[in-house]
């Protein structure tokens, strides 16, 4: 996953700008671009914004194109703790509208197609205005109730059972309130809001209230629950955005088609948009071959990359940005809750081995992540692990800590100072990523050198299984956008839905919602840091390293590139097609 917003797209525009550092694929690249980058794609990491782009007179009027995503959509409802998943959010890109969007130098931007403005007008008020003929395609306007429904779906007091993915700072906000028949939106805080921009951004973006409306009472707690569980259950009817869905497929693949009442700028050339579903990534390279697809968004793997390499009239790109890896445990698990056996068994990861086994041997740029607040390119970013063992790979170190904390049976069956046997415990990937696969069944080696036995499995629903928390330890990616400060909200504060291992730190929580609240970026940033080390000690969140991302689409596609962001390739779906005369 990211779990698809990390903390919505978690960044921050505010805070911090972010570069781009790394984009590269396979192959050769042109004169100053990526070695590793082919095709349409060699300019990617000088230009990665503009790369493979081709203007609106060469692309062709209708056709059809085929995007493989890697996992089902059982929820429909990005703003659900359920529904914020990668591909989820990939997808609404077609149909659901926003304020801000981020793009592949990993900056937020204003989505002009909706939007005339957006200012903080005092630390407290924020003013949104609309474009007079932004409407969902029943002819409703876009306006203000809907981002007052998007307020209180996520905000806890106003709808405590909405399970949303994180409250993202949406519980800082006391009233939305709307002018000029609704094309105005004003926002008042309580407080203010570090990271102001991703409210209502592509990482939280907006439903139809009056749709909403007709599923439950949008003026009770309850009602607006009934509503937003409606929304995930059922497949999208209505658009706001260039697509709207003509089919859905469970499991096999989403049809889209032009939206007519689209209002952006930028029609949509295609006949039929399609996001096919191929959970296996490894055929994901055969299909795009045989056109069955004309891109694939895969998670990198060594013999995927080598494939894609053979694949004539096709290029591709890796970059490298908000997404990052990661072993999660669970504390609901009583064993787990011991910080002594999470540290031993974090001590015992070796990440620069996790690194060359995996990721390592077809990106020599990625290198280990120490932090779990910010990645390599992004201001803030700085080493907070220090000389912490965690993550060494030092199997004496973790003995050490298992045995000062009263365990016996190290190292060959491991017994709790309550002298109760640890039992097994299971650690889960995502089916068909043989990535996360190795680095589980790396994982169980290490536990097993201290005694615990680890059972690896996959999961078909990485939301489903994260929100029941079904699972020991975790092996996933979060996809934050530019804010991190609201990142840090919806990731670890206890009361996130997106805290899916429930860890719980009052000190923790306090410095995350000060931060978030600060008008001095500096000082916020320095906030942040005190409780990245902190949650590191605590060893809930192993972060692994910035996970390349990997786009490989047929020469014959338009104006489809990477976005290392929560955002994906998709952030730009209006201007996507295929090149005239193809």
């Amino acid at each position: 996953m990211r779990p698809w917003r990390g903390t919505a797209v978690t960044a921050v525009v505010g805070a911090a700008a972010l570069l781009l550092s790394a984009c590269g694929g396979g192959g050769e690249g042109g004169e100053g671009g990526s070695a590793t980058d082919t095709g349409a794609y060699a300019d990617c990491a000088a230009n990665p914004n503009n790369c493979a782009a081709v203007p609106a007179d060469q692309v062709q009027q209708g056709g059809q194109l085929s995007f493989a995503i890697e996992k089902n959509i059982p929820n429909w409802n990005v703003l659900s703790s359920e529904g914020n998943v990668l591909e989820t959010g990939i997808v609404s890109k077609a149909f659901l509208p926003y304020a801000f969007v981020s793009s592949p130098d990993l900056k937020m931007n204003l989505n002009t197609d909706l939007m005339v403005s957006a200012d903080q007008t005092t630390p407290t008020t924020l003013v949104y205005k609309i474009k007079p003929e932004a409407a969902w395609d029943d002819g409703t306007p876009i306006s203000a109730a809907d981002f007052a429904y998007n307020w209180k779906v996520q905000n806890p007091t106003q709808c405590p059972d909405c399970g949303n993915a994180g409250n993202g700072g949406y519980d800082s906000i006391s009233n939305v309130t709307g002018s000029d028949n609704g094309k105005t939106v004003t926002v008042t805080l309580a407080k203010p809001y570090t990271d102001w921009r991703a409210f209502f951004s592509s990482g939280a973006p907006l439903y139809p209230a009056h749709i909403a409306a007709k599923h439950g009472d949008l003026n009770t707690p309850a009602g607006l629950a009934s509503s937003f569980d409606w929304l995930g259950k059922n497949v999208p009817t209505y658009t706001g955005g260039p697509y709207k869905v003509a089919n859905w497929q469970d499991n096999v693949a989403l049809t889209f088609v032009p939206n007519p009442k689209w209002y952006g700028a930028t029609k949509p050339k295609l006949d039929q948009l399609i996001f096919r579903v191929i959970t296996d990534a490894t055929q994901e390279p055969i299909a795009l071959q045989n056109n069955e697809v004309q891109v694939i968004y895969p998670q990198p793997q060594v013999d995927i990359v080598s494939q894609l390499r053979q694949i004539p009239n096709a290029s591709q790109s890796q970059g490298l940005g908000l997404s990052w890896e990661h072993f999660d445990m669970n504390l609901k698990n009583p064993f787990l809750k011991d910080k002594a056996l999470r540290q031993a068994l974090f001590t015992a990861v070796n990440r620069q081995d996790v690194i060359a086994k995996t990721v390592g041997q077809f990106n020599p740029e990625v290198k280990p992540l120490n932090s779990l607040m910010f990645v390599p390119g992004q201001e803030g970013y700085q080493d907070n692990l220090g000389t912490s063992p965690v993550g060494s790979g030092d199997i004496e170190r973790a003995k050490q800590i298992l045995t000062q904390a009263g365990y016996t049976g190290v190292g060959t069956a491991l017994v709790a100072p309550n002298k109760q046997a640890v039992p097994a415990l299971r650690i889960r990937y995502t089916v068909g990523n043989a990535v996360r696969q190795n680095q589980c069944e790396l994982f169980a080696q290490y536990a097993k050198q201290l005694g615990v036995n680890v059972t690896v499995q996959p999961t078909d629903d990485l939301g489903t299984t994260l929100t029941s928390g079904d699972y020991d330890v975790m092996n996933f990616a979060w996809v934050f956008t530019p804010f991190p400060f609201q990142n840090a909200q919806q990731t670890f504060l206890s009361t996130s839905g997106s805290n899916y291992g429930k860890y719980t730190n009052p000190k923790t929580d306090q410095i995350i919602n000060e931060a978030a609240a600060s008008t001095d970026v500096a000082a916020a940033t320095a906030k942040l840091q005190e409780a990245d080390k902190i949650i590191l000690d605590d060893a809930y969140e192993l972060p692994l390293y910035q996970k390349p991302t990997l786009i490989a689409a047929q020469d014959t596609v338009a104006n489809v590139r990477n976005n290392s962001t929560l955002d994906g390739p998709s952030y730009n779906v209006s201007e996507w097609g295929l090149k005239a005369g193809s």
